[in-house]
This record gives C-alpha cells, sequence and structure tokens, in this order.
C-alpha cells in the first residue's frame, strides 16, 4: 500500500487524526507480546484515556510527569496527554532521585504517571521519597498496565492549533531533560510543531511507506519517541515495541513480525550483527535496513553488516535540543552510508563554523551550528539560553562537522572530546573508527587524561569482542600506523576495560565515567 505521506500537521493530535481518516484499519502498534491497535484503535483508546485523565484534573498546560517504559500503554497515555494539551514531562525509566527529583521540583508536575515496581526497582516509593520533600507534591497514578479511563463525549474540544498567520506562537508542551553527570539536569522546551519538524525530516529522509514495519526497541521517553511516532504517522507504518531489550528475544520479533527497519544505535548494530551469526538464515528475513542514532557509527560498522546482513545503516545526527539535523537515505551510496551522517533533513539549517563564528569551507572541520523549525525554544532556566545560542540565532552543538561537496555532514567528535596534546588537537573519533575495526575490539572509547608533559594524553580504553585475547598495546600502534594516522595521533595509554563500557539508557558510551577511572590510574605502566 502506498499513499501521500502526511507533512503539513500542526499538532500531534491533528496528525493522529488525519492518520486515522486516512488508514485507521491499518496497524500501528504492535508488542513483543503480540498484542496490537490500529489507528484507529488507538485513537479511541488515547480519547478514552484523555477523559479518564481530565476527570483527575488534567487539562491543557497542566504539567505531567511520565516515567514508563516502552509499551503499548506507554504510547496510548503520551496521546492523551496530547489530546488534552498538558505539558509533558517523559523521563528515561533508568534515571533515579537525583534527576526524577530535579524535574519534579522544576516543572511543578500536578500528576507523575509511573508503572510501580518495574524491573527490580520500586517507582512508587522513590517518587513518595522525593514528594515528601516538595511544598506542594504532585497526585501518583500507576499506568503500566492500565490507564484510566472515561466518557469522550465529555472531553473539551482539543486544544487550537497556533494561527501562524497571526504571528501566534505555539506553546510549550514538552520538556525533555538532558542528564546532568557534574551539574544539574538541563530542561529543554519543545512544542508540537518542533517535534513534528523532526519527524518530518526522519520520514522524508528514510522514505518509508505504509507496507513497512518498523520497531522501537529504546526508551520511548527518549526524545526519539515522539520522533519516530512522527514518521510512522506520516507515513502510515506500524511498529513492534520491545518492553526490555533482550537481543535474542527482539530479533525473534522482528522476524515474527516482518520487521523491515530496525536499529536504535551502534550498539544495536553490533548485536543484531551477534544474533545474525548464530542464525542459519537471515535472523530477520523481512529486513531492509538498520538505522539509528545518537552515537558515532564506524565506517567498519557499515560495512560488517552490509556483509553479513545484506541491507544498508542509514544512520542519523540528532540531540535533545535538535530532534533530527542530518540523516542517511537509503538512497544514498554505500561510500556515503559508511562515511558520513547523512544529509541535513528537510528544514533544518546546518552551518561549519570556526573560532570566528564565520563558515569555514568545505571539507574543513568547524562546529555545528543549528536553526530551523524543529529546533527547541530555549531552557527551563533561560540563564542558560545566552550561552547556547550564537548572535545569528543558531543554536551551538558543541558537534566537530565537516561538511562535503556532496553536502553530507560527517562528523569528527565533540569540542570537549578534542584532545590537546603538546598543543596538537587530535579527534577521538579519527582514532576510535580504526579501533572498531580491529577484530579483538568490540567497543572503544578515547578519552583525554592529565598529562603534565603533554597538557593531554591520549587514552584508547577497549572493551574486548567475544573469543578474542585482549588486544595489545603493539596491536594498537600497527593498527594506527596501518590506518594511516600521524605518529602523534596514536594512543600514549591503553586500558582493557573489564567486561562491558558503560553506558546509558540508549547505549551511548559515558566518557566521563572512563575518564573519572582512568585518570589516577598508573601511567606509565612498569615495564614501558
Amino acid at each position: 500500500m502506498t499513499a501521500e505521506p502526511i507533512l503539513d500537521a500542526r499538532t500531534l493530535w491533528e496528525l493522529l487524526q488525519r492518520r486515522v481518516e486516512a488508514s485507521g484499519d491499518r496497524p500501528m502498534l504492535i508488542d513483543d507480546a503480540g498484542r496490537s491497535l490500529t489507528f484507529a484503535q488507538f485513537a479511541a483508546q488515547a480519547e478514552r484515556t484523555a477523559a479518564g485523565l481530565c476527570e483527575l484534573g488534567v487539562g491543557e498546560g497542566v504539567p505531567v510527569t511520565w516515567v514508563l517504559p516502552t509499551r503499548i500503554e506507554t504510547v496510548v497515555a503520551s496521546f492523551a496527554l496530547s489530546r488534552l494539551g498538558a505539558v509533558q514531562n517523559p523521563i528515561i525509566h533508568i534515571y533515579r532521585h537525583r534527576e526524577v527529583g530535579f524535574c519534579l521540583a522544576q516543572t511543578g508536575a500536578r500528576l507523575v504517571i509511573h508503572p510501580g515496581t518495574w524491573g527490580g526497582f520500586d517507582y512508587g516509593a522513590m517518587i513518595d521519597e522525593i514528594s515528601a520533600s516538595l511544598d506542594d507534591p504532585p497526585a501518583t497514578l500507576i499506568g503500566y498496565d492500565a490507564l484510566p479511563e472515561g466518557d469522550p463525549a465529555a472531553l473539551p474540544p482539543p486544544p487550537r492549533p497556533p494561527d501562524a498567520a497571526a504571528g501566534e506562537e505555539a506553546p510549550i508542551r514538552w520538556l525533555y531533560y538532558t542528564s546532568g553527570t557534574t551539574a544539574d539536569p538541563k530542561g529543554v522546551k519543545h512544542t508540537d510543531q518542533t517535534l513534528i519538524a523532526g519527524g518530518v525530516g526522519l520520514a522524508a529522509a528514510l522514505d518509508m511507506s505504509a507496507d513497512d514495519v518498523g520497531s522501537i526497541a529504546f526508551p520511548y521517553a527518549h526524545i526519539g519517541g515522539p520522533d519516530y511516532m512522527v514518521t510512522m504517522l506520516a507515513s502510515g507504518f506500524p511498529a513492534v515495541l520491545v518492553e526490555r531489550f533482550a537481543p535474542a528475544a527482539a530479533v525473534a520479533a522482528f522476524s515474527r513480525h516482518g520487521v523491515t527497519m530496525a536499529g536504535g544505535s551502534t550498539a544495536f548494530y553490533q548485536m543484531f550483527l551477534a544474533e545474525e551469526a548464530k542464525a542459519e538464515g537471515p535472523a530477520m528475513p523481512a529486513l531492509r535496513l538498520l538505522s539509528g542514532g545518537g552515537a558515532p557509527k564506524p565506517p567498519e560498522i557499515y560495512y560488517e553488516v552490509k556483509e553479513q546482513m545484506g541491507v544498508p545503516v542509514v544512520h542519523g545526527y540528532g540531540m535533545t535540543e535538535c530532534p533530527m539535523i542530518s540523516q542517511g537515505s537509503p538512497h544514498d551510496t554505500d561510500e556515503q552510508l559508511a562515511h558520513t551522517d547523512g544529509a541535513p533533513v528537510v528544514g533544518c539549517e546546518v552551518s561549519i563554523v570556526g573560532p570566528d563564528d564565520a563558515e569555514v569551507a568545505v571539507g574543513e572541520v568547524g562546529e555545528v551550528r543549528v536553526r530551523g523549525p524543529m529546533l527547541f525554544k530555549g531552557y527551563t532556566d533561560p540563564a542558560l539560553d545566552a550561552e547556547a545560542f550564537d548572535e545569528a540565532g543558531r543554536f551551538r552543538t558543541g558537534d566537530l562537522a565537516e561538511r562535503r561537496a556532496d553536502g553530507h555532514v560527517k562528523l569528527t567528535g565533540r569540542v570537549k572530546d578534542v584532545i590537546i596534546r603538546k598543543g596538537e588537537n587530535v579527534s577521538a573519533r579519527e582514532i576510535e573508527d580504526v579501533l572498531y575495526a580491529h577484530p579483538k575490539v568490540e567497543a572503544a572509547a578515547v578519552i583525554g587524561l592529565p598529562d603534565p608533559e603533554r597538557g593531554e594524553r591520549v587514552c584508547a580504553v577497549v572493551e574486548t569482542a567475544a573469543g578474542q585475547a585482549a588486544l595489545t598495546f603493539a596491536e594498537m600502534a600497527a593498527a594506527c600506523e596501518a590506518a594511516g594516522l600521524m605518529r602523534q595521533k596514536t594512543p600514549e595509554q591503553l586500558e582493557i576495560h573489564p567486561g562491558p563500557l558503560p553506558r546509558n539508557a540508549t547505549l551511548k558510551i559515558l566518557k566521563h565515567e572512563l575518564r573519572a577511572r582512568y585518570e589516577n590510574e598508573p601511567w606509565p605502566p612498569p615495564g614501558r
């Protein structure tokens, strides 16, 4: 089935309504237990839930925090809140007292929806402890396998979309928080329109159709949740939801339901490769591409997937403040998909600038600055905005990249990940790409550590591949030399990490934890 995508909706609820009108009897959500809802069934359930939430005092502009895993009920609750025009504060379920407490205090949430005891952790007890310290504590609701329901006929009309022609600004409907490691989390303000613009950019790049079957194996509370949902609603395809990601079970579910697009991030690609290696035939026979973002994609991973699984990796680039910046397309060449993070998505203006804020030449590295309809509307703490935006109104991403002659964006690292060794800039990403290509390396992170002689020294932290002996210093140095790296870029220090590298909920490697662990390790090691 093919049809024109819906790319001009003004609110998420309007987008859902229009999808129901276009293909309401088509499947929308399938979970790994086999439950499913069509677009029409989903919208009806969301309206019943909205009516139930309305009876609890939730309405337009009311802040509601939800801390929920990736389930059908979670998506229903979120769209019910959109139907009411509430201000949603999704929190990834791995966050605990510090982060959740900060969010509840800053947002002034009137209701917290949580899963009760889930994954061995009592979320209700945590929220009760946090609430005891608040002057005006929120009500709480367990929303894991049942949600409140009411009569949709009693609902007020959906919130009116802003009149752009009259200069009306879209209201803030979403508050996402970036995790703070040494400082407080940053609250990121989004509207329905900013999230729709990001999802439309993703939909246009991926060129999915109603014949596809997607998947959501990452936390739906992540900014990628509504991003992906907009893509589904715009293009009319369903997705399989995975509540707890276990590679073998997820692959079995994806195979069973004919998933054509899977992914999440580089770590997911690696896990899918491992499952493919175990299978007698294709592990996911209907699969036609892997897609994701949130972490660097070494070229080696692309070619491994293409060779072993027979599908391309269509990788993208975005962040909480700007959900979609660039995105690969299944129409790109292998070289573009392997070595870049795609072209800027529709509507996103990407600038690569030098220290003087002027754009650098094609092929030169600079900081990525962005603006466009998908860009957030500032932080909940306005004191952070001045530093976040430049004089041209562009957001300072803190990422380094080069724009190629073909218009594609090639990320080279983070500004804070540039290692300054004896006055020379060393890109961590460049070295990591080399290490990922080594058969003994499952994952790698390159960090800068304080050094009295060099200012910073280059340290490679490696997770050993299953069934392999640990990488030696000589093997690492030989790999860097064979790849043509300058001798100054070869790491002075190699650490074999005991077990998997630390990662967050979206499986991004946590370099700050590695720096804290290894900055006090004895160096140089005895005998070298």
